[in-house]
C-alpha cells in the first residue's frame, strides 16, 4: 500500500472513530434519562413488567387496563429478571439494545477480519455499522429491533462459517439456527434472514437446508402454538392481525432515497463484491443476505415503519464493503478466463489494482462524511458546535445536526436531553403524583415513576381498532363516566373514539414541554 493510500486510510478512521465516540457519548447520555424518549420506550418496559408479574401483554385488550402489544416477547423476556431487581426503569433496556449494536458491529469486524485478514480494514467495517445515522438513532433507546439485527448478524456469520468451506459443522448450523429462531421472536422482520440463510444453504446442501429449515419451522411453530394456547387466540390477533397497517409508497421511496444518499458510498462496494462473487467466485451468505434485506426494506412504508427497517440491509453492506475493500488494498481479484476477463485484458488498463484501491477507500472516506451528525447543545458538544457554527439543520426544537433531515416516519431522535428535559419531565411526574383517581398517560413511564398502574397502548389499541379487532366501548364509557383524573397526551394516537370522548369531556389545563414535544394535561370539565 502506498504512503498517501495509507493516510486517506488513516483519515477514514479517525472520521469514523468520531463518529463512534459521538454514538457513546448519545449511549451514556440516555442511560441517565428516566422518561421515554422514545413513545414505545415504556410501552416495551411495560411488557417485561407484566411478564415479570405472570400477566399478558397479549390477552384482551378490551377490558381494563386495555393494554395489548403487537411485539413478540423474546427481548422482553431479556428484561424480566432485571424488573425483578431493579424495578420498572428504562436504563437496563437500553444498556442491553446499546450493547447489541456493538456486539453486531464485533461480529461484522469479525467476519470481515476472517475473510481479509486485514485488522484495520476489520475495524473500519464494524465502525462503520455504529456510524450510520440509523443506528445512531434508535441504537440507545429501549427498542427491540437492533437486538433483532444483532441475532440475524450472528447467525448469518455462524452458519457461513459453519457451511462456507468444504465441510459442514452442524454445530455451528444449529447454533444458528437457534439464533434465527431467537431473532424472529424478537420482531416479525426477522423472516428476509430466514428465507435468505435457507435459500443459501439450499444451494450449498440441499439435504441439509431441508433438515434445518423445517427444523426452524417446527420450532417456531411450536412456540406460536403454545402462544395461541396460553392468549386463548388473543396472539394472533395481536401479532399478525393488528400489524395489518396502511402502506404508504412515498413513505417508503423518501426512507430509500435518504438511504441512498448516506450509504450509497459503501453500498457501491457491497454491490461490486456482490458482482464479482456473481462472475469469479461462489456466491457467499453474505451478498444473499444482502440481496434478501435490500428487498425486506419495502416493508419501511408501513405506517409506523420508519429507518429502523433498513439496519439490517446496513449489517450486510458493512460486511460486504469491508471485503470489497481488504481485497482491493491487497490486489486479491481473481477471475476464471472468461469473456469478461478477457474484454477487461483487451482494454489494456493500466494498474488496475491501485486503480480500485483508490476508488474503495475513496467511498469508504465518502461514506464517513455523509453520514456525520452531533448534538448541538451541551457543555462539550454546544460549545464545538458554536465554535464550528455547525447548526441544527431541520428543527430548532431538537438540538442536533443530522444529514438525515426528515422523513416521514423517521423518528425525531438524536439530541442529548437538556436539563429543562428533566425539569419538565418530573413536573408532569408530580402532577401525576398530586392527582386523585386514574390517570392516562400516553407515555407510560410517566405512571412507573409516579406508581400508578399503565393504563392503554395507544398505537397497538389504534391499529386494532382501524383493523375490526378492538372495541373501545368500555374505555369510553370510563373516560365518559370521568373515572380519570388526568389525561396526558403527547400524539394522541389513541382510536378517534377515544379521543373524541377525551376532548367531549376533558379540557386542557397545562401544556408541558419535554424533549422537544408539547405534552397536554388534560383535567375534567367542570359542568356549568
Amino acid at each position: 500500500m502506498t504512503r498517501s493510500l495509507r493516510l486517506l486510510l488513516l483519515a477514514t478512521f479517525g472520521v469514523l472513530l468520531v463518529h463512534v465516540l459521538i454514538y457513546f457519548a448519545f449511549g451514556i447520555a440516555l442511560l441517565n434519562f428516566p422518561f421515554d424518549y422514545d413513545q414505545a420506550e415504556g410501552i416495551e418496559l411495560n411488557m417485561a413488567v407484566l411478564m415479570a408479574s405472570g400477566g399478558c401483554p397479549y390477552c384482551d385488550n378490551d377490558v381494563f387496563p386495555f393494554f395489548g402489544s403487537g411485539y413478540p416477547p423474546f427481548f422482553h423476556l431479556l428484561m424480566v429478571p432485571f424488573v425483578k431487581v431493579f424495578g420498572p426503569h428504562l436504563w437496563y433496556g437500553r444498556l442491553i439494545i446499546f450493547t447489541s449494536t456493538l456486539v453486531t458491529a464485533g461480529a461484522i469486524a469479525w467476519a470481515v477480519h476472517r475473510e481479509s485478514r486485514h485488522r484495520l480494514i476489520a475495524l473500519l467495517a464494524g465502525m462503520a455499522f455504529l456510524s450510520s445515522n440509523y443506528v445512531y438513532h434508535i441504537g440507545p433507546l429501549l427498542r427491540q429491533h437492533l437486538l433483532m439485527v444483532m441475532l440475524e448478524t450472528l447467525a448469518v456469520v455462524v452458519i457461513a462459517r459453519s457451511a462456507g468451506g468444504e465441510g459442514i459443522n452442524r454445530r455451528g448450523l444449529l447454533l444458528g439456527f437457534m439464533l434465527l429462531l431467537c431473532a424472529g421472536y424478537t420482531k416479525q422482520l426477522a423472516y428476509a434472514t430466514c428465507a435468505a440463510v435457507s435459500l443459501w444453504l439450499f444451494l450449498r446442501n440441499p439435504r441439509l437446508a431441508i433438515r434445518f429449515s423445517a427444523g426452524l419451522i417446527g420450532a417456531a411453530a411450536i412456540v406460536f402454538a403454545l402462544m395461541m394456547w396460553m392468549t386463548d387466540g388473543r396472539w394472533w390477533d395481536n401479532i399478525i392481525l393488528a400489524n395489518q397497517n396502511p402502506y404508504y409508497w412515498d413513505q417508503f421511496l423518501a426512507l430509500l432515497g435518504q438511504f441512498l444518499r448516506l450509504h450509497g458510498w459503501i453500498l457501491a462496494l457491497a454491490i461490486a463484491m456482490l458482482v464479482y462473487e456473481i462472475y469469479c467466485r461462489r456466491l457467499s451468505l453474505y451478498s444473499v443476505w444482502l440481496l434478501a434485506a435490500l428487498v425486506n426494506t419495502v416493508a419501511s412504508g408501513k405506517w409506523g415503519a420508519g429507518d429502523s427497517y433498513f439496519v439490517t440491509a446496513i449489517a450486510a453492506t458493512c460486511i460486504l464493503s469491508g471485503i470489497c475493500l481488504a481485497r482491493s488494498i491487497r490486489r486479491d481479484w481473481r477471475c476464471p478466463e472468461n469473456y469478461i476477463t478477457s474484454a477487461l485484458s483487451s482494454w489494456r488498463i493500466g494498474n488496475f489494482g491501485a486503480v480500485t484501491a483508490w476508488i474503495a477507500i475513496a467511498l469508504f472516506f465518502a461514506y464517513s462524511l455523509s453520514v456525520f451528525k452531533m448534538p448541538t447543545s451541551g457543555p462539550i458538544f454546544g460549545t464545538i458546535a458554536g465554535a464550528l457554527n455547525i447548526q441544527p439543520l431541520w428543527d430548532w426544537r431538537y438540538p442536533l445536526h443530522d444529514p438525515a433531515g426528515w422523513t416521514v416516519g423517521y423518528a425525531i431522535t438524536g439530541h442529548l436531553p437538556t436539563e429543562s428535559d428533566f425539569e419538565n419531565g418530573w413536573k408532569i411526574v408530580d402532577a401525576i403524583r398530586d392527582t386523585d383517581g386514574l390517570v392516562l398517560s400516553e407515555d407510560v413511564t410517566f405512571s412507573f415513576l409516579s406508581e400508578r398502574e399503565v393504563i392503554g397502548n395507544a398505537v397497538q389499541l389504534k391499529n386494532m381498532w382501524e383493523n375490526g379487532l378492538y372495541d373501545p366501548a368500555a374505555f369510553v364509557q370510563m373516560i365518559r363516566d370521568r373515572a380519570f383524573g388526568l389525561i396526558i397526551l403527547r400524539a394522541g394516537l389513541y382510536p378517534p373514539p377515544i379521543i373524541a370522548a377525551i376532548v367531549d369531556e376533558f379540557r386542557v389545563s397545562e401544556v408541558i414541554r419535554m424533549n422537544g414535544f408539547d405534552y397536554q394535561l388534560w383535567k375534567p370539565r367542570v359542568n356549568s
